[in-house]
C-alpha cells in the first residue's frame, strides 16, 4: 500500500509543476483536492485561487521550469500522508531594455496529502522560500527557440493529444472487430 500511495503522491506533485510550466490552471489544480488550501507567503487561500493567480502571474515569463528534487513522503495511514519537496524553479524573462534574465528560486513545499475516494492529492501546502538569484543571460545556444512554445501551444500537448486520439481510435477499432468476430454465425 505504501509504495502505491507514494507514487500517486509524487504524480500529483509532478502534475502541479507541469501545470505551472504549461500555464494550465486545471492541470495544476489536479494536484489538489477541491477544498485544498495553499500558503505561498504572498498568497494564502484556496488552492484553486492560487492556481489561477500563478498561471496569470507567470505569463510575464518567456519560459519557466519547476524542478522537483528530494521528495520525502511519510504515509501516516490509509488516508493521510505528509511530504517535503525540494524545488528549484528557473524563470526566464526579457527585461524592459530587451536583455534576457534568468531568475532562479530555491525552496521547499511542505505538504499534507489525503486519499479521498482512492485519489491521493494535496490537501494543504506551505511554500518555504530559501533564496533567489537573478542574473543576465549571455548569448543563447544557436537553435531556433521560436519552435518552442509555452502554454497550450506547447508541442508536448499536441503530441500527447495525438497519442490519446490514436489510442481512442485503436480502442474503438479493436472493439468493433472483436464484436464482429463474436457475432459471426
Amino acid at each position: 500500500m505504501t509504495a502505491g500511495a507514494e507514487e500517486a503522491i509524487r504524480q500529483a506533485v509532478l502534475r502541479y509543476c507541469r501545470g505551472v510550466d504549461r500555464l494550465d490552471a486545471e492541470l495544476m489544480f489536479s494536484a489538489y483536492h477541491e477544498d485544498a488550501t495553499d500558503d505561498h507567503g504572498v498568497y494564502v487561500g484556496s488552492a484553486r485561487g492560487l492556481c489561477d493567480r500563478v498561471v496569470e502571474s507567470h505569463r510575464r515569463y518567456d519560459a519557466t521550469m519547476h524542478c522537483v528534487l528530494n521528495h520525502a513522503i511519510e504515509v501516516i495511514d490509509k488516508q493521510h500522508a505528509t511530504g517535503e519537496v525540494y524545488n528549484v524553479t528557473y524563470l526566464r524573462r526579457t527585461a524592459a531594455e530587451g536583455t534576457a534574465h534568468l531568475d532562479t528560486w530555491w525552496g521547499r513545499y511542505l505538504d499534507e496529502y489525503e486519499c479521498r475516494d482512492g485519489r491521493w492529492a494535496i490537501s494543504h501546502r506551505v511554500c518555504v522560500h530559501e533564496w533567489t538569484r537573478s542574473e543576465p543571460l549571455g548569448e543563447p545556444l544557436p537553435i531556433d527557440a521560436q519552435l518552442f512554445r509555452q502554454g497550450a501551444a506547447d508541442r508536448g500537448y499536441v503530441v500527447a493529444a495525438a497519442g490519446r486520439l490514436l489510442r481512442s481510435f485503436l480502442d474503438i477499432s479493436c472493439c468493433y472487430w472483436r464484436r464482429r468476430a463474436e457475432c459471426r454465425w
